[in-house]
């Protein structure tokens, strides 16, 4: 690209030297053109002599002659700079070949060669500008893109996500299709040389791929090298493949009205009254206040405590003048899926937005906009990772005091991690949740119930939104899993108290602090004796 801009500017300039030339060269055949002055004109016979006639005809013979050598030489001089002007344009339209700008490669339909041959010159440059046949000079080591290496079983991954395993089977169906596609197009090749076809080779199957590495650069492609057995021990045959991305592609530009877009935050609770009204003044200042637009149905379980809730409800209903609540009381025992089903159901207007919430949930009105903007109904459903705040006696225990809710809610990898196993959190179209089934309500307890309807959406045709979100939290709280779990509930409500409490260095050092306590105490020691 800077090449081509290179050539761009410099063309002007180029076209300028050329008429600046022209007109030099005009001039000096203007002067040579005009006659010399008396005392520089050649001396001409007198007019009686008998030699005049032939005398003339030597001069006019002369400076015919010397005219013609200035027209050769400023033809000659044009020619030149035409062919060099020439030699610069093609240079120019070279690059402009070799390295297209993504913006002009269109799918011209009028002319479709030109932009298939357009689309290949720009995928055969992503090849040169990823690292492939050369490194680049790179600022930092954080700057290195790793590659992941891979056999025919597994996959060996530094960035864990869902599954927390760093080998793993690809269990992602497009990475197990890539994968799969890359070791065939290899042995396609080792079978198929482009030399000596008459000669006879082996035929190589996927059960000869010893291992393969490969690492994806965002804005060029992926690079793959795949080693195969060779022919003898010790031999290995290797195969280079890459994967270009295409040019940025315009696909939709559209204005999106959210103005009269209603939310239904539906929370289900039992007991739990202190942290409901930590809830409601997280609702009171972003769902009411800042952002207006909101419904909240509460779905209560028992009657213990709830009166206290239902008093919270009315106070801020009366303070913040706000009607837009339902409060629906179930005589049964606690069962989340339940809780939000019923709440879901229970709305009689249009269609509207459902945020399936808990009550240790923080969120802000960015995150209002964003359970908005991420689904359609029909179309689309939201399943944000939010961030889960870490034990704050933990992380803050070296501190004086603890800070306040707002300052502790900032991600970082010492304050929290993104919960990337829960799925409870979601926004849906009403229409779509009732479409899709609904809840399995004879799930009963604490787990389960969000996973089994993440999977419904999942084996439907709507597009299910998955990506950290900035504007929601889960706060920490001490977290009880009791008897009357199911075992398969109960490893869950383990595994998910563990990841709760801390960071795995802030945990080391609470089981090495016997251990750091001592040595300070020695390092006291030490230095009262110097």
């Amino acid at each position: 690209m800077m090449l081509r801009r290179g050539f761009i500017l410099f063309l002007p300039r180029l076209v300028g030297l050329l008429v600046v030339a022209c007109c030099s060269v005009s001039i000096v055949y203007m002067l040579a053109c005009t006659p010399k002055g008396d005392n520089q004109q050649f001396a001409l016979p007198r007019v009686h002599s008998p030699t005049v006639k032939e005398g003339y005809e030597a001069i006019l013979q002369e400076r015919e002659e010397q005219h013609r050598n200035y027209i050769i030489s400023l033809k000659k001089q044009i020619a030149q700079l035409k062919a060099e002007l020439q030699g610069r344009s093609e240079q120019l339209k070279n690059v402009q070949d070799q390295h297209p700008d993504p913006l002009d490669i269109r799918l011209d339909h009028s002319n479709p060669e030109k932009a298939q041959a357009n689309l290949l010159a720009f995928l055969r440059s992503q090849i040169d500008k990823a690292e492939v046949h050369s490194g680049v000079k790179l600022s930092t080591e954080y700057a290195a893109v790793p590659f992941e290496s891979f056999t025919l079983q597994k996959v060996y991954q530094l960035e864990t996500g869902l599954t927390r395993h760093p080998e793993e089977k690809p269990v992602r169906k497009d990475k197990r299709d890539e994968l799969i596609e890359v070791i065939e197009l290899a042995v396609g090749s080792l079978n198929n040389p482009e030399r000596d076809i008459n000669a006879k080779h082996r035929v190589y199957t996927a059960s000869d791929f010893v291992e393969g590495i490969y690492r994806t650069e965002k804005d060029k492609g992926t690079l793959y090298e795949l080693t195969f057995k060779g022919d003898i021990k010790h031999q290995f045959k290797k195969i280079v493949l890459f994967r270009p991305f295409g040019p940025v592609m315009k696909v939709k530009n559209e204005n999106v009205n959210m103005a009269d877009t209603l939310i239904n935050v539906i929370v289900p609770l039992a007991k739990r009254a202190s942290k409901f009204r930590q809830f409601m003044q997280n609702f009171r200042e972003m769902g009411i206040q800042q952002d207006g637009r909101i419904h909240l149905t509460v779905v209560y379980f028992g009657k213990e405590q709830m009166n206290e809730v239902k008093s919270i409800l009315e106070n801020t209903s009366r303070s913040a003048n706000f009607r837009n609540f339902t409060f629906i009381q179930l005589n049964e025992e606690f069962s989340r899926g339940k809780g939000l089903d019923v709440g879901a159901r229970f709305w009689k207007g249009n269609n509207v937005v459902l945020f399936f919430c808990d009550v240790d949930i923080y969120f802000t009105a960015e995150f209002l906009n964003s359970c908005r903007l991420n689904t359609q109904p029909g179309k689309k459903v939201f399943y944000p990772v939010l961030f889960s705040q870490y034990n704050p006696s933990i992380i803050y225990g070296h501190h004086d005091s603890i800070p306040s809710l707002e300052q502790q809610l900032i991600i970082k990898k010492e304050t929290g991690f993104w919960r990337d196993f829960g799925f409870g959190m979601t926004c849906q179209y009403r229409s779509d949740f009732i479409n899709i089934g609904g809840f399995d309500l004879d799930i009963k307890g604490w787990g389960g119930e969000d996973v089994h309807l993440y999977r419904k959406y999942l084996h439907s045709n709507l597009i299910v939104i998955r990506t950290p979100v900035r504007g929601l939290f889960h706060l920490w709280h001490e977290k009880q899993c009791l008897d009357e779990l199911t075992p398969e509930q109960y490893k869950m409500c383990m595994q998910s108290k563990a990841m709760n409490e801390a960071s795995h260095g802030q945990l080391g050092m609470l089981v090495f602090k016997q251990e750091i306590e001592t040595h300070l105490h020695r390092q006291k020691l030490s230095s009262k004796k110097t």
